[in-house]
């Protein structure tokens, strides 16, 4: 037991080791900077709270969380219906569904910033040339202006990540047993009612997990905003994490960006973690 309990904690030190040079002490130093006056090389003041009522009175920061709410909201819903329906469709038995997995996964194996240039040519030369041809003037123009600039970012969020939360919902629908869907099947339900009452229940626990992979990247993506908008037009599709990062580098504001990130953290924090809590109640009353 003695050599069973000695071995656990060296193989588990390098991991707590790491864990707490790369993301604890970084976290507590950061929580204690986004109170000073920080410049990236030393804190000459104590500020107190000053940093984060700033942050609460600047319209941008604040413009920016809110086009990262809804679209958090937005993408959180289209992955997780894509994602099951993609699932759904690759384990009825057909002859093309291996082929069909990978097609749908590799998205998610190209970079968000290669992804982001490639929409980019998408959105503003395909688009273009195919409203030219027909004569449909609202494919022109996709990035310059706010509401299209969303749907861009939402499109490209949901093709990368579309196939990564099918993963997710293969592993547990192929779980099911096949026999509790045969008996539903000869007892007269139809093919809604035996996912309704039979499937989605028992694919609770995904939806759990896919909820909080999707809620906690919806929230954080950086990579495809600068790459596919920019956060143009005049900073209207700039999302948190690229605010903070202009706040930080573009503008010298490092104790501001510091206090920034602390909000931002709670607030994805508290969102991921509540839904969580819930799904897993509900899953339990299932």
């Amino acid at each position: 037991m003695r050599n069973r309990d000695l071995s656990f904690w060296i193989f588990l030190t390098p991991v707590l080791l790491g864990l707490g040079l790369v993301v604890i002490i970084p976290l507590l130093y950061g929580f204690y900077y986004s109170f000073t006056n920080w410049n990236g090389l030393s804190a000459t003041e104590f500020l107190g709270f000053a940093n984060y009522i700033d942050l609460f009175k600047e319209e941008e920061f604040r413009a920016s969380l809110w086009f990262t709410i809804k679209f958090a909201v937005v993408s959180v819903i289209l992955l997780n219906f894509l994602g099951l329906g993609l699932a759904l469709l690759v384990t009825q038995g057909l002859k093309s569904s291996n082929f069909l997995r990978t097609i749908f996964f590799m998205p998610n194996l190209i970079g968000g910033l290669i992804l982001g240039f490639i929409w980019q040519f998408i959105f503003v030369s395909a688009f273009s040339s195919i409203g030219d041809l027909l004569g449909i003037e609202a494919l022109k123009g996709w990035l310059s202006n706010t509401e299209t600039g969303f749907w861009g970012l939402i499109i490209l969020n949901c093709w990368q990540w579309a196939g990564y939360i099918m993963i997710i919902y293969i592993a547990y629908l192929e779980n099911i047993p096949k026999d509790l869907l045969e008996a539903a099947e000869i007892d007269g339900a139809n093919s809604f009612q035996r996912f309704k009452n039979i499937i989605f229940p028992l694919v609770a626990p995904a939806f759990t997990v896919s909820m909080f992979l999707t809620v906690s990247h919806s929230f954080k993506i950086y990579d495809q905003n600068l790459s596919l908008t920019g956060g143009g037009p005049f900073n209207s599709t700039q999302m948190v994490a690229m605010e903070i990062y202009k706040t930080a580098f573009n503008e010298n504001q490092m104790a501001f960006a510091q206090a920034k990130g602390v909000v931002f953290l709670i607030l994805v924090a508290a969102v991921a973690l509540t839904q969580v809590y819930y799904n897993k109640k509900r899953e339990v009353e299932m």
